[in-house]
């Protein structure tokens, strides 16, 4: 185990591990991508919450797997009003692939996120997407790096934090996109006092999204009067009938 890992939760370090061993793509990708900030907007000037929901099949702290094609999840998704998607392609722990992204990038036309744990350079050539996940906590001294490795294919790379000391290290970079996990890698608990805690330093020019833990209209509210822009939200979708869910949590 490397100091990134320190006080990690087993099934977190098992992610990890297995991260570390998946190939990099073989050429280096451009990505021509649909702007999460103009889907921002038009959201918002529809008189909705933004909401980046979230096709996870399966996930280390969720009961069961979700077995619905993902491309009929992701359609409905965005009938019940998604700003955009975020797509898992861990396919160990999480049930998600590279596949999956392919097929739901190419029937939708909202800005796709790809969800993963990006441990180098050449990991970011796996896939097109038009958002792309990076993790301070993992990626430390090459984090700014990666941003513009991420940004130079012509990425949107959203930076996530869970700390004062990681929200710093990502606001020194080139970033355009932050989000604030609710959840301690840790322990693996949730609480949204992170976000309301870690938002007032973020400047207006970055987009703010609040990670994990929001599942009622409540709390929707709550992340959003703390000022974030957007929302990514996972199992309180995934449980059920995704339009459905999606429409409530975004339609306040």
């Amino acid at each position: 185990m490397n100091a990134r890992e320190g006080g990690l939760a087993p099934q977190v370090q098992s992610i990890l591990s297995a991260a570390r061993a998946r190939p990099g793509g073989e050429s280096r990708l451009a990505v021509d991508a649909r702007s999460f900030s103009a889907a921002i907007e038009a959201t918002e000037s529809d008189g909705r919450v933004p909401l980046i929901a979230e096709v996870k099949p399966t996930s280390p702290t969720t009961d069961g797997v979700r077995e619905d094609d993902p491309v009929e999840l992701a359609r409905e998704m965005v009938a019940g009003g998604a700003t955009a998607l975020s797509v898992l392609t861990e396919p160990e722990h999480f049930g998600g692939s590279t596949d999956s992204l392919e097929r739901i990038r190419d029937a939708v036309d909202v800005p796709v996120l790809r969800k993963d744990f990006i441990m180098n350079e050449a990991q970011l050539d796996v896939v097109e997407s038009d958002l792309i996940l990076l993790i301070a906590r993992f990626l430390q001294d090459d984090l700014s790096d990666l941003v513009d490795a991420a940004t130079d294919r012509g990425f949107q790379p959203l930076v996530e934090v869970h700390t004062k000391a990681e929200l710093d290290a990502a606001l020194e970079t080139d970033a355009k996109i932050i989000g604030i996990n609710n959840r301690d890698l840790g322990k693996l608990e949730v609480d949204l006092d992170t976000f309301e805690s870690l938002a007032p330093v973020v400047p207006d020019d970055v987009h703010l999204v609040a990670e994990s833990g929001v599942k009622t209209r409540d709390d929707v509210r709550r992340m959003r009067e703390a000022g974030a822009d957007a929302l990514l939200v996972g199992t309180a979708i995934m449980d059920g009938d995704v339009r459905q869910n999606t429409q409530n949590l975004s339609s306040l």
